[in-house]
């Protein structure tokens, strides 16, 4: 997932509800655990920069040279499997959504806990059911069990696995998905807007009582380099 959304149309037409809760959850961890120097790992154009501005001194935004956004935010050109950062040099590192994308996620987990100074924290999320975005670089899909393997055996201490969503809104999400790709996103714009705010709506309340977390879109990890 990213912003802005496929197709060119923009994320408050077809994700506001899955953005909309992720922002809460990343805001609610920023201020909690992020400080000092921050490397944001795969930023893009780094949409999360406001959550993190009061609590960080430095927002170093990372990615690969072939990056399919704009590159007007990038600080640091490389790949998140070899990063040319020098080790401990970090407190913070950021990496929303991009683990997916990395044909050697274990190396690039491995990697931040070599930039991260001890005591570091990395906030990162990761997508267990969603469609393919970003082709062809788009590799995997995570469960909570594989988040908590790669983590461990890098050394770092979990300290949450947390799923963002049940069922009802990750179908209502990935609902608003198929409607933009049929005949009716194509020809008829508006409506299949106006349909997707409403079953995003929908999807929002009843979310707030739907208990079926194993149905998840993602998942936020909070792990500490000890």
């Amino acid at each position: 997932m990213s912003r802005p959304s496929p197709q060119g149309r923009s994320w408050l037409e077809m994700n506001w509800l899955v953005h909309g809760i992720l922002d809460r959850h990343l805001a609610e961890r920023a201020a909690r655990h992020a400080r000092g120097r921050l490397l944001d790992v795969g930023c893009g154009e780094k949409p999360y920069r406001a959550l993190f501005a009061p609590h960080v001194a430095a927002h170093v935004g990372l990615d690969h040279p072939k990056t399919q956004h704009a590159r007007d935010a990038i600080d640091v050109f490389g790949a998140a499997e070899v990063i040319p950062i020098l080790a401990r040099s970090c407190d913070t590192i950021l990496c929303a959504a991009v683990l997916e994308h990395l044909a050697e996620p274990a190396r690039a987990v491995s990697e931040m806990y070599r930039v991260l100074r001890p005591g570091g924290i990395v906030i990162l999320t990761a997508p267990l059911f969603w469609h393919l975005h970003e082709s062809p670089q788009d590799f995997f899909r995570y469960t909570k069990f594989g988040l908590q393997y790669l983590f461990e055996k890098a050394g770092f201490e979990i300290q949450e696995i947390l799923p963002l969503s049940g069922f009802v809104v990750t179908f209502g999400q990935e609902l608003v998905y198929f409607l933009h790709q049929t005949w009716l996103g194509r020809r008829l714009r508006p409506v299949a807007t106006l349909l997707g705010s409403l079953i995003q709506s929908v999807a929002f309340i009843l979310g707030k009582i739907d208990p079926t977390q194993d149905f998840t879109w993602m998942y936020l990890v909070v792990a500490r380099k000890a």
